[in-house]
């Protein structure tokens, strides 16, 4: 394993603070969401756990409940299981293995902002709109400063007002019509956050 003070560019010195600081700027730099349709996209990845299993080596040693709850991703809250836990769980999210991701988070006591974000991500694949930006609204709340969080909520709000809108516009006069489209750009955003594309840009 990589030096996590390499990977994140500080001193071996650095106080929490200076930590906290490269993480988030890393974090941001190298989000999946600045990635979409890139061929970076594999590489940022990449880029991006590690960052994030650097940041948990240097703030959550010995203490599987820390957590970073001023903004931090939250890989070091686990209930059980060791530290690959949540990262095995997106893995089953991104094979669409959902039965199974949801059988692992359900099984944990420590529901974390991580546990709610995920949770939330697997209701939204399987098309349970609004019970999945309630859990990835938790998560937000929990860790309120958390770029991952935050984006993908944004996200969501944002296409799905922006398809509302547009469905208003065109009186096409079927409520239902415009449910149909929010939801698939709900579950669209979803797939891509967690590294799949359901519906394709042309």
């Amino acid at each position: 394993m990589k030096d996590p003070y390499e990977v994140l560019g500080i001193s071996k010195g650095a106080s929490q603070e200076e930590i906290k600081k490269a993480y988030r700027n890393l974090a941001k730099q190298y989000h999946p969401d600045n990635y979409v349709n890139n061929p970076l996209a594999d590489l940022a990845q990449e880029k991006f756990k590690e960052i994030n299993e650097a940041y948990e080596q240097l703030t959550g040693q010995g203490n599987q409940n820390s957590g970073y709850n001023a903004g931090g991703y939250s890989h070091s809250s686990y209930s059980s299981g060791g530290a690959g836990e949540f990262s095995q769980i997106r893995n089953l999210i991104q094979m669409g293995n959902l039965q199974e991701a949801e059988m692992k988070l359900d099984a944990m006591a420590n529901r974390t902002a991580e546990w709610f974000f995920l949770k939330g991500s697997i209701f939204m694949r399987k098309g349970w709109h609004q019970q999945g930006l309630n859990f990835i609204r938790q998560a937000v709340n929990m860790e309120p400063a958390n770029p991952e969080y935050r984006a993908t909520l944004n996200n969501y709000l944002a296409q799905t007002q922006r398809y509302r809108n547009v469905g208003y516009g065109m009186n096409a006069g079927s409520p239902s019509a415009c449910d149909c489209c929010q939801g698939l750009i709900c579950a669209d955003c979803c797939c891509e956050c967690m590294g799949g594309d359901l519906i394709s840009c042309c």
